[in-house]
């Protein structure tokens, strides 16, 4: 499960930026029971979180930000920073600006990491792996990597597994591959649990149906339409939904979809056919099985664009509801979500653009103390421009 994510200097974001997925301490939890995941390291985790913008704020860019990070695990290519993935002010003001990232996680056997990787357009200029066993506990680190003035490099590496003797040879390459890559190659098993972590459980993506059929093919993505469980998902959009035939060469056109009126006739209906909303959440109602039936990590853009907010109810009752160590995280413009009712202030990020400098921001709820949870109707805070996250503030 993520429990933070910093980053900076990508796209519209120009300084350091938080995101954590922590649940508060105190009385406020009790509230909530189920929002959030006890581990046995010491971390409440919550389940879900909201990010509310204005058009154009960054709300993709800070999921866009998560998906070039998973880039270079999945494709294992060159590592360096991309001009046009580079925060603008950043290349205005300096020579080779460094971008940065860091995650800290917990993967499936209770290991906790923070993963750290600096690039400029040369390549890797810092990359780090520390673990840790229980929340505030002292951080051990696993290797480290460190680019110094003249291209020299300053390493070092646990001695359990001899990294540090691999390390100099992996950095006189051509900065092709991750070195936390290239050690799980090697059978490091830290390294290959944060490489499976990377590649397996974080989806910072959203599945739609123009794609879906290239997508779809994955044997993973067609044992979850397999599934009977699936259904159960699906149904959401449109309760009279009895049944699929799927269709294993174009799933998402040629699906049948079987619906039953209160007098029990039988309806079929090919998907293609059917409504843009239907479509549209036949493709997400996989990524929120993979959230609750196989523990992935979802950010999802711009959900409101296919669901109504009676649907959006439904499917965060429904992540919340369940039993399980995945984790929905979703942008959206649909205000009714600013619901102390339903979320606590932690799980309400908001991102805002600054129009004189054309910079964003991203901040929780949490961060403005003077909102109570008696005050039940956020959203008018943030209407009136209170709250930032919105075109006029």
């Amino acid at each position: 499960m993520l429990i933070y994510y910093r980053f900076n200097n990508f796209c519209s974001f120009n300084c350091e930026s938080e995101f954590s997925m922590s649940a508060p301490a105190g009385k406020v939890k009790k509230r909530f029971p189920d929002n959030y995941v006890e581990t046995a390291e010491g971390f409440d985790l919550l389940k879900c979180a909201v990010i509310v913008g204005e058009n154009a704020g960054g709300k993709s860019n800070f999921v866009n930000s998560l998906k070039y990070l998973k880039s270079l695990f999945v494709t294992n290519s060159q590592v360096k920073s991309v001009r046009s993935y580079v925060n603008a002010a950043s290349l205005n003001n300096e020579e080779n600006p460094v971008q940065k990232f860091e995650l800290c996680f917990r993967v499936d056997n209770g290991r906790v990491y923070v993963y750290h990787l600096h690039l400029d357009e040369s390549g890797i200029v810092y990359e780090e792996l520390q673990t840790l066993k229980k929340r505030n506990a002292a951080v051990l680190s696993l290797f480290k990597a460190e680019k110094q003035k003249g291209g020299t490099w300053f390493v070092s590496a646990k001695e359990a597994n001899g990294l540090s003797r691999r390390m100099d040879r992996f950095l006189a390459g051509d900065s092709i591959g991750l070195l936390v890559s290239k050690f799980a190659l090697l059978g490091d098993e830290d390294a290959f649990s944060v490489v499976e972590w990377m590649t397996d459980k974080l989806y910072p993506e959203s599945l739609t149906s123009d794609m879906a059929d290239d997508i779809i093919r994955r044997e993973a993505d067609m044992s979850i339409l397999e599934d009977e469980k699936y259904l159960e998902v699906f149904r959401m959009v449109d309760y009279s939904i009895c049944g699929i035939e799927l269709d294993k060469d174009k799933p998402y056109s040629k699906t049948t979809i079987i619906r039953k009126d209160e007098n029990g006739n039988h309806f079929r209906r090919e998907l293609q056919m059917d409504s843009a909303g239907v479509r549209e959440f036949f493709a997400w109602a996989v990524h929120i099985f993979r959230v609750v039936y196989e523990n992935k990590i979802v950010f999802a853009d711009e959900m409101d664009r296919v669901l109504n907010p009676i649907l959006s109810d439904r499917v965060i009752a429904f992540v919340n509801g369940a039993e399980h160590n995945g984790q929905f995280i979703f942008s959206t413009h649909n205000v009714l979500h600013l619901d102390l009712k339903r979320y606590m202030k932690e799980q309400i990020y908001f991102v805002t653009k600054n129009r004189e400098q054309l910079t964003s921001e991203i901040y929780s709820l949490s961060d403005f103390p003077e909102v109570r949870y008696e005050i039940t109707k956020i959203y008018e805070f943030y209407m009136k421009g209170i709250l930032g996250g919105t075109a006029f503030e």
